[in-house]
């Protein structure tokens, strides 16, 4: 996938398939408001497995508004067949603890997770906590879209491999992070526009026997175009599934 910032600005050097062995199965779990999600699991999927070796299947059955249950979690069993969950959906109004805890106590149990952009808001209205210490962070809104450079901060961890020193990301939206948790570990921040704050937007966190990866980018399409963002997400995926 070619970056839509260009290669000078965005330069990424090419390198070696990131897992290659029995293929890891991921489910991505998408859907909700305001993001073009049919083009976002296209482009997830196969850039992935350009560089890992993993079969995914998208669950995509929440609509798209802001209030969705579904179906999936009614069984206890429902994250048994994979290796990975990836959560890319934006439901902010679903507030039922009971149903919440059905995904969460599966992650706290040690199933592995990556979060992308709009999970960070998904059950943002609910009273309890626990999908935010799945996360790693608090945040309840976004500032406006811009270019925003990622600057690395922890350059060693093993999903930052190859990322470059500074990134510009396609228009996308700067969450507001109003509380990073204990065993939240920021990889990559950014600086707001308006406040001059630095905000952690890629991170790795600990969530009971679980590895979570979490990035507070991908609203829009050509985020999913850009191959420095394809990649981490790649390399992201690795990691969780305990193959870095």
């Amino acid at each position: 996938m070619p970056s839509v910032q260009g290669k000078e600005k965005n330069a990424q050097p090419a390198t070696e398939k990131i897992y290659s062995g029995k293929k890891l199965k991921v489910l991505l779990i998408t859907g909700g408001c305001c993001h073009n999600y049919i083009f976002q699991s296209t482009a997830l999927t196969q850039g992935i497995e350009k560089q890992v070796d993993a079969e995914f299947t998208v669950i995509n059955d929440g609509g798209k508004g802001t209030r969705a249950k579904i179906a999936l979690y009614d069984d206890p069993k429902w994250a048994d067949p994979y290796d990975v969950i990836i959560h890319n959906e934006c439901f902010a109004d679903t507030i039922d603890t009971e149903y919440i805890r059905k995904i969460t106590e599966v992650h706290k149990s040690g199933k592995p997770a990556l979060v992308i952009h709009c999970a960070m808001h998904t059950y943002r209205s609910a009273k309890v906590d626990d999908w935010r210490q799945f996360l790693g962070v608090t945040s309840k809104r976004h500032e406006h879209k811009s270019n925003y450079a990622v600057i690395p901060f922890l350059k060693k961890h093993p999903v930052m491999k190859g990322f470059p020193e500074k990134w510009t990301t396609p228009k996308d939206e700067l969450y507001v992070i109003e509380k990073l948790w204990p065993d939240a570990k920021p990889l990559a921040y950014s600086t707001s526009e308006r406040t001059g704050k630095k905000h952690a937007v890629i991170w790795t966190n600990t969530y009971g026997k679980a590895r979570v990866f979490g990035t507070t980018y991908g609203h829009s399409d050509d985020t999913f175009r850009d191959e420095v963002f394809i990649n981490l997400l790649a390399r992201a995926t690795a990691w969780a599934a305990g193959k870095l």
